[in-house]
C-alpha cells in the first residue's frame, strides 16, 4: 500500500494549522528567511508551534529554504538557520542548492529529510538522477511535464520520492529560470521578490514595428488543476500533491484543500487497498468545497496529456471566481441579471465582474440585491425567478466604454455567504476504538487508536455495587465511553464489551474519566506519519559526486542572452505556428520602451525571451 500525501501551502503558522485541519497531510511554510517567498516569513518558534500541533496527526512539516545565497557569508546565515531549526519537528527542508546536503550533514546528523525544490528544474531523467545522487530525498517535478515524461523519471529514480503541483498559480516560465523580473524591475525572483510580469501588459509587435496585438497580458496563463487527475497522477509514481499558495489566504487555503483531500479520499477508497492517506484523522467542516469561488484565472490541466491546450488567461491577472449569469438590463445605479441554473444566490456585498466586448474586465460591489417581480401568470413567473435587480455604483469605465451592457457575462469572484462558511471553524478528529472486559471486579479497558497505537487501563471495582438492569449499564457505558474528548473521537459498541455474569453501577463521571484518561495518554504519544514503501529516509551521497564535497554556492544556470524559456508559445496561441507553415518573421514584446525579443525553438516546442532592448 503507499501513502499518499496532500501538501498544502501555509504564508503562516495559523494558516497551516487550518489546512491541517482541512485534512492536509503535510503543510510546507517558509521560515525566517531564504524562503523564496519574501513576503511569507515566519519565526522559528511559531514554527515549532505548527510542528507541535501537526504530530498530533501524523502531518509532516516542510520548511522553504529555496532562494539562492549570494555568497558564503549568506550562505553561513541560511546553514544557521537551519541548525537553529533542527529537532522542532520540522520533518524536512526545501531547498535550491545542491550543494546544501553535504554541508549541512558535515555539520551533524539530520533527521530531518532535503527536498530537492521545484526550481532545481527536474524535468529530465538525467537531471532527478543528478539531484538524487546529489543526498536529496524527494523531488519536486516541473510543472509542464506530461505523465509520460513522469513515468520516465520515476523508472530512473525509484528510491526518491516524487512530488508534483496540481493546483494554484502558474508561472509561464520553467521553475527557477526566470529572469524577467530581475531584468526588468531589479528584483529576482530567485531571492523571493518576483514582481510577476508574466502578468503584465504586453503590445506583440514585429521587426518594423507595427503593432499585431495590443495591451494584452500576453505572459500570463490561467491556473493550474489537476483535482480529476489525481489517480494517473498516482499510478505515474507521484505520492505527494502539492497545491501552490504560500501568498494566499486561509479562505483559499482551505477551500482547496478541502476539496483536494475529499478527492484523495475517493481515490484510496476505491483504489483496492493500493493507497492510503499519509495522515491521520476525520474533518468535520461546515462548508461544502467548490474550486469555482476561489481566486483563479481559469483553470488549466496545462501539459499533462502531453498536448498544448488553452493555456493562456485573458483576464490577466484578475480573478474571475464562478460564471452566475447574463446581464440583461442597465439603469441608473442598478443592473438586472438573469441567473444561471444551479448557482448559488447572489448576496449584499459579493465582488462581480463583466468580461467586456474588447476582452478587459471590469468589476464593481453588489451593494443590495433585490428580487425581480415575478408577474401573474405561470409563464411570467417562470421567466422571472432567476432575475435579479443589484442596486450598485458602476465604474466610471464602464459608462466610458460602452453605454450598454446588455448581453454580456457576468463573473462573481467574491461570494460573501461563501466566505462566511469558511469563516467557521473546522475540526479534525482521531478515532479510537474501545473494548471492554469485566471480571473479578477489574473494568479492563482497552483503546487502540487509528494509528495503531494501544493504551491498556485497569480500574477496581470492588466499591461498585452491581448493576440490577445489565442491559441499561451496558447502554451507559457504551454512550459514555463512546464520545469525543479533546481532537480523540471514542467509539464503544456494547458488543465490545465481555462480563462473567455481572456488571458493575458505575456513575456517568467515572466512565468520564476514563475517557479522559485515555484522551492524556494518547495526547502524550504522538502520531507518525505512514510513508510510502519508497520512503527511505535521506539518501547517501554517492562518492565521487561533485556535491559530496561543501562548496560555494553554485551560479544559477543560465543560458547567454535568455531571460526566460517557456512550453507556453505566443504564436501557437495566436494561430502562427512555424510548424504550421507561419511566416517567419522577428517579433518583440513591447512594454513601458522596452523591446523583449522573442525566440522559438520548434524542435523542443520552446519559448525563449531574450535579453531587453531599448525601444529606439
Amino acid at each position: 500500500m503507499r501513502a499518499l500525501e496532500l501538501l498544502a501551502p501555509a504564508r503562516t503558522a495559523e494558516i497551516g494549522i487550518a489546512a491541517i485541519c482541512c485534512g492536509a497531510d503535510a503543510v510546507y511554510i517558509g521560515g525566517p528567511a531564504f524562503g523564496a517567498r519574501a513576503a511569507a516569513c515566519n519565526t522559528v518558534s511559531d514554527i515549532k508551534r505548527l510542528c507541535e500541533f501537526a504530530s498530533r496527526y501524523g502531518v509532516r512539516i516542510y520548511v522553504t529554504v529555496n532562494t539562492l545565497c549570494r555568497d558564503l557569508a549568506e550562505k553561513d546565515e541560511l546553514v544557521r538557520m537551519m541548525l537553529e531549526m533542527k529537532d522542532i519537528g520540522v520533518a524536512a527542508f526545501i531547498m535550491q542548492d545542491a550543494s546544501l546536503p553535504a554541508l549541512l550533514r558535515a555539520r551533524g546528523q539530520w533527521k530531518e529529510e532535503f527536498h530537492a525544490s521545484t526550481q532545481c528544474a527536474i524535468r529530465t531523467p538525467g537531471r532527478a538522477q543528478e539531484l538524487a545522487a546529489a543526498g536529496f530525498s524527494r523531488l519536486i517535478l516541473e510543472r509542464e511535464l506530461s505523465l509520460q515524461q513522469i513515468r520516465a523519471i520515476r523508472a530512473a529514480v525509484p528510491d526518491v520520492e516524487l512530488e508534483f503541483f496540481v493546483h494554484g498559480a502558474l508561472c509561464v516560465c520553467y521553475s527557477g529560470d526566470c529572469y524577467l523580473s530581475e531584468a526588468l524591475t531589479g528584483r529576482s525572483a530567485n531571492r523571493g521578490e518576483c514582481a510577476q510580469p508574466c502578468r503584465s501588459m504586453y503590445d506583440l509587435v514585429d521587426a518594423d514595428g507595427k503593432v499585431l496585438c495590443a495591451d494584452q497580458a500576453l505572459l500570463s496563463l490561467k491556473d493550474y488543476c489537476l483535482i480529476d487527475r489525481l489517480p494517473d497522477l498516482a499510478d505515474a509514481g507521484v505520492i505527494s500533491f502539492k497545491i501552490e499558495g504560500r501568498l494566499k489566504n486561509e479562505a483559499y487555503v482551505k477551500n482547496v484543500v478541502r476539496a483536494y483531500s475529499e478527492a484523495l479520499d475517493s481515490l484510496c477508497r476505491t483504489s483496492h487497498s493500493s493507497y492510503c492517506r499519509s495522515s491521520y484523522g476525520r474533518v468535520a467542516a461546515d462548508f461544502v468545497p467548490d474550486l469555482a469561488k476561489t481566486f483563479n484565472r481559469g483553470y488549466t490541466s496545462l501539459f499533462i496529456d502531453g498536448r498544448r491546450g488553452e493555456w493562456h488567461s485573458v483576464a490577466a491577472s484578475k480573478g474571475m471566481g464562478e460564471h452566475v449569469g447574463t446581464l440583461v438590463k442597465q439603469g441608473p445605479g442598478y443592473v438586472d441579471i438573469r441567473m444561471h441554473e444551479g448557482v448559488s444566490p447572489l448576496s449584499n456585498g459579493d465582488g462581480l465582474c463583466i468580461v467586456m466586448r474588447d476582452g478587459s474586465v471590469e468589476g464593481f460591489r453588489a451593494d443590495k440585491v433585490e428580487p425581480m417581480p415575478s408577474g401573474n401568470n405561470a409563464r411570467q413567473k417562470r421567466a422571472a425567478h432567476r432575475l435579479v435587480r443589484v442596486l450598485c455604483s458602476l465604474p466610471q469605465s464602464l459608462a466610458r466604454k460602452y453605454q450598454a451592457l446588455d448581453g454580456l457575462q457576468l463573473w462573481r469572484n467574491k461570494d460573501t455567504a461563501f466566505e462566511k462558511q469558511l469563516a467557521k471553524e473546522t475540526s479534525r478528529t482521531i478515532a479510537v476504538e474501545l473494548t471492554l472486559s469485566y471480571a473479578a471486579k477489574v473494568l479492563t479497558v482497552n483503546a487502540e487508536r487509528e494509528d495503531g497505537v494501544r493504551i491498556e487501563r485497569c480500574y477496581d471495582c470492588s466499591g461498585f455495587e452491581s448493576a440490577n438492569n445489565r442491559e441499561r449499564m451496558m447502554a451507559l457505558m457504551s454512550t459514555q465511553l463512546g464520545k469525543s474528548s479533546g481532537i480523540y473521537s471514542f467509539s464503544c459498541a456494547e458488543s465490545a464489551l465481555t462480563y462473567n455474569g455481572e456488571l458493575p453501577l458505575l456513575s456517568s463521571a467515572f466512565l468520564n474519566n476514563i475517557r479522559r484518561e485515555c484522551e492524556q495518554a494518547f495526547s502524550a504519544v504522538p502520531v507518525l506519519p505512514l510513508r510510502s514503501s519508497s520512503s527511505n529516509g535521506p539518501v547517501p551521497l554517492k562518492e565521487g559526486h561533485p556535491a559530496s564535497k561543501p562548496s560555494a554556492s553554485p551560479v544559477h544556470p543560465r543560458r547567454a542572452d535568455e531571460l526566460m524559456r517557456t512550453k507556453y508559445c505566443i504564436r501557437h496561441r495566436l494561430g502562427m505556428c512555424l510548424r504550421q507553415g507561419a511566416k517567419a518573421e522577428d517579433l518583440f514584446l513591447r512594454n513601458n520602451g522596452k523591446l523583449i525579443p522573442l525566440r522559438f525553438d520548434c524542435r523542443n516546442c520552446e519559448m525563449i525571451l531574450g535579453d531587453i532592448q531599448t525601444n529606439q
